[in-house]
């Protein structure tokens, strides 16, 4: 196993270097420039602070120079807020987007997971029916629709949670994105839960420990779990890079100060260092996320070697 981690961290360095190059060139594809958007900006002046962040070099050159200050851990200065530089941005931003991804991620794991076991259970019958169709109302409905009505019915209607903002991370100002968050996650993961536990009941081992005489408790928590549980195991590594780097919906509606409404500020003001930086944490997470995914179905399925 350690060697397989190894080897898959190896495999990472070239993964990287290459998302890291495609993201350099990209961006620089598109007209314009961080300091093309700036109002009665002299052509001396402009000259000067692209003089100033090496923006006059080559571009071969400025690739370099990157590579170089990003092995060292330094992303660079945020051209479109000089005051701060990306690894101060994202030591801000970051903490809070993760503190939204994995509560969102753990309620959706959890409720995603019972609610599909529930409907397993009960095949084609009521419980069965009702899980599928808030599942399918939950994973076609997008959060640019949920946030609203969120803020609309709990916010302004029934005045329990606040319509938007941080508020120093107050409880009760993470509820809303929290849920906005998890509701999709919680339909995806439970269709996935009641698709695997409907196999996993059928196989020839569970009917041995129901011949056996095992009650359903241990027979489903015990030994049918284990087996279903494997493709919310894959599903997790995405789904957690995804939710723990910020999500620019969410974060937008509820003025939430994450890393995801860094990244559309970037993007559309050319801040080549900001979308830089946020392309390689999240490239990073994605790594990190799915060898740990597969480290983990090894633990679950003993089958899986990695030799």
């Amino acid at each position: 196993m350690l060697r397989y981690v190894l080897r898959r961290l190896l495999t990472a360095i070239p993964t990287l270097f290459v998302i890291v190059t495609m993201a350099f060139f990209l961006i620089r594809v598109a007209p314009g420039g961080p300091f093309n958007q700036e109002r009665g900006l002299s052509p001396e002046i402009k000259a000067n602070l692209e003089a100033q962040f090496g923006l006059n070099d080559p571009l071969w050159l400025q690739f370099v120079h990157y590579l170089g200050n990003l092995l060292r851990g330094n992303f660079g200065p945020s051209y479109n807020m000089p005051d701060f530089t990306v690894t101060e941005l994202f030591a801000k931003g970051l903490p809070i987007s993760v503190q939204l991804g994995a509560s969102a991620l753990v309620l959706a794991l959890l409720l995603g997971c019972v609610l599909g076991t529930i409907a397993a259970l009960n095949q084609n019958k009521l419980g069965d029916y009702t899980v599928i169709a808030l599942a399918t109302a939950g994973s076609t409905i997008p959060t640019f629709v949920i946030a609203p009505v969120i803020q609309l019915l709990f916010g302004l209607t029934w005045k329990l949670l606040p319509i938007g903002g941080w508020g120093d991370g107050a409880f009760i100002n993470k509820v809303g994105p929290v849920l906005t968050l998890a509701l999709p996650q919680i339909a995806i993961v439970a269709r996935l839960m009641r698709g695997s536990m409907i196999e996993s009941l059928r196989s020839h081992h569970i009917r041995t420990a129901r011949a056996l005489g095992l009650s359903d408790w241990s027979v489903v928590v015990k030994h049918a779990l284990r087996g279903a549980i494997l493709p919310i195991v894959s599903f997790t590594g995405p789904a957690a890079a995804a939710l723990l780097t910020g999500s620019v919906i969410v974060e937008t509606i509820f003025s939430i100060p994450g890393v995801g409404r860094y990244f559309v500020d970037a993007a559309l003001n050319r801040d080549y260092t900001l979308v830089m930086g946020t392309v390689v944490v999240i490239a990073i997470f994605t790594i990190v996320f799915n060898l740990i995914v597969d480290v983990m179905y090894a633990v679950v399925d003993p089958r899986v070697r990695y030799d």
